[in-house]
């Protein structure tokens, strides 16, 4: 039999515990649907933010599980493969029904070609976007693949502006993000600002005690790393030494023939040579034509190493122009900034020790704190309104 509570009781209930038992709980179950693991051969910053958040996530106790495509690693958390590079995208919804059931949010990892999960989820999703595409489709699709090009284009646009319609939730790496997703018409009071983190630094090592450059991502064509090679011909016979390319990338073969003396190409090292590297470099070099922070310039600047790059979204964020490296307008200007902070050693150590104390406010537990903080909230809005809002 129901027990019985006296009307005079039933008053002294306070209004701040009314409130919050009318809040959703926080979520304890949450998935990330994305598109590789992290050790995927073709890995990167998109990747590595994504294990970053799961792990700080599970080891503040909420059960995550990663769907993703190609193969599954095995984690602290739940990794689950929903097939092929790209057929996992027609079978994430199946994959999710079968092997993940249900979660309490489901974080879909927009990094071009969209899961549409906003369509097919019935529970809160949140939308993480490293960069819009826009202008990458036509530099990985181009030549008789321009039509397909156009098509994910419009499918990302639409996608990304639609995550954010009643309620939807968006999270950005960076300002340039942001403003590239506003710039597709998601409102602004969609959109979370969470920057990429970087672990704490271990020891420094020996600066090397002749001229050292050096590249770190993957090679692909927007990554530029063939025009820095042509940089290099030009800085060369001023500042002589190495350049040092560190990754792996369909485009290896190619920059290799056109890679003249003096370069090396390392394909994929461990995190501890990577740090190596980065702690004997006299300067980080990023051509990139576009990122969504540029997480290497970061980790550099944990090392004391300042960064040359292309005044260039994503970049215009992790670099400080003329206090933590320089940004650069167009090739010329790289070359020239490379030639004379190679021959200017006190404004390198500057500019290095600049750039190590502003990476100090970039760690992992911040990043990981900040997203749980926006995953609260998207299943707040989502239990206060419409369960079910389309697209369009």
């Amino acid at each position: 039999m129901p027990q019985h509570v006296p009307p005079s009781l039933r008053t002294q209930v306070p209004r701040a515990s009314q409130h919050l038992s009318a809040l959703p709980p926080p979520p304890r179950r949450i998935v990330f649907l994305a598109h590789r693991d992290l050790d995927n051969p073709a890995a990167g910053g998109s990747e590595l933010l994504v294990d970053r958040l799961a792990d700080g996530l599970t080891r503040l106790g909420h059960q995550v599980t990663l769907l993703c495509g190609g193969p599954a690693a095995y984690r602290d958390y739940r990794v689950v493969s929903a097939g092929g590079e790209f057929g996992h995208y027609l079978r994430a919804r199946s994959a999710f029904a079968r092997q993940v059931g249900d979660c309490d949010l489901l974080v879909e990892v927009c990094n071009g070609m969209p899961y549409l999960a906003p369509l097919w989820h019935r529970g809160p999703t949140l939308c993480l976007v490293n960069h819009v595409h826009t202008d990458l489709w036509k530099m990985r699709f181009g030549g008789p693949l321009t039509p397909a090009a156009r098509i994910g284009r419009r499918l990302e646009h639409w996608a990304l502006a639609g995550a954010a319609q009643h309620r939807g939730l968006l999270v950005a790496v960076s300002p340039s993000t942001a403003h590239a997703l506003r710039a597709i018409g998601v409102e602004r009071d969609r959109i979370r600002v969470v920057h990429n983190g970087v672990e704490e630094p271990g020891p420094r090592e020996d600066r090397s005690p002749e001229p050292l450059f050096v590249a770190v991502g993957r090679l692909v064509e927007y990554k530029r790393i063939d025009l820095l090679l042509r940089l290099w011909e030009r800085v060369r016979p001023v500042t002589g030494g190495r350049l040092v390319i560190v990754g792996d990338g369909p485009e290896r073969q190619r920059l290799e023939q056109l890679a003249g003396p003096g370069v090396e190409f390392t394909g994929h090292v461990s995190e501890a040579e990577k740090h190596r590297l980065l702690c004997a470099a006299w300067l980080l070099l990023h051509p990139s034509a576009v990122e969504g922070w540029g997480l290497v310039v970061t980790e550099a600047a944990t090392r004391e190493t300042p960064s040359i790059a292309f005044d260039v979204p994503g970049l215009r964020d992790s670099v400080v122009d003329g206090e933590t490296g320089v940004l650069a307008a167009g090739e010329s200007s790289f070359a020239a900034a490379w030639c004379t902070l190679a021959l200017s050693g006190h404004r390198r150590e500057l500019m290095g020790k600049a750039a190590r104390d502003r990476a100090a406010r970039f760690r992992w537990d911040r990043t990981v704190r900040q997203f749980r903080a926006v995953a609260y909230e998207a299943v707040r809005d989502f239990g206060g309104g419409d369960a079910c809002a389309p697209y369009g």
